[in-house]
């Protein structure tokens, strides 16, 4: 499951855009070629689900809003070849650190009953030497 799509792209970001930075035919086709676009869309799910797996058991039922969002920041930064402009860097970069944020629990996921259980091991264990002074044999000194 993709978390952003050919679609969501076009609506986002505009198909002239699009054009721009998924034609790369020499002479340009004048079509975005699908093979780039699936690629990209797979790096960034790639990436996502690198944030992901250490809190959500993957892959997730659902695509939460904010991580088609975040994909599609992120799919329309790497189909750039050279710098893109201001505003679709400074997208990527939040979407990153949304993801960092998601990685650590700061940001949580509406998806119900996907985050892996605890494995009770956790928490301090003490181990400690038999006591030399006990009650029993303390008895009669107090």
């Amino acid at each position: 499951m993709s978390y952003a799509t050919l679609p969501l792209l076009i609506e986002r970001y505009g198909e002239t855009l699009l054009l721009q930075v998924a034609d790369r035919a020499v002479p340009p086709a004048g079509a975005i070629d699908s093979a780039i676009v699936d690629r990209v869309l797979a790096d960034t799910d790639a990436v996502v689900d690198g944030y992901l797996a250490g809190r959500y058991v993957l892959p997730l039922a659902i695509t939460p809003p904010l991580l088609a969002d975040i994909a599609a920041s992120i799919a329309i930064y790497k189909l750039h070849v050279y710098s893109p402009d201001q505003k679709i860097a400074d997208e990527y970069r939040d979407a990153i650190t949304s993801l960092g944020k998601i990685a650590t629990g700061t940001i949580r996921l509406p998806v119900a009953g996907v985050e892996p259980a605890g494995t009770d091991a956790s928490g301090v264990v003490v181990s400690d030497r038999p006591r030399d002074f006990t009650p029993d044999n303390l008895r009669g000194f107090v």
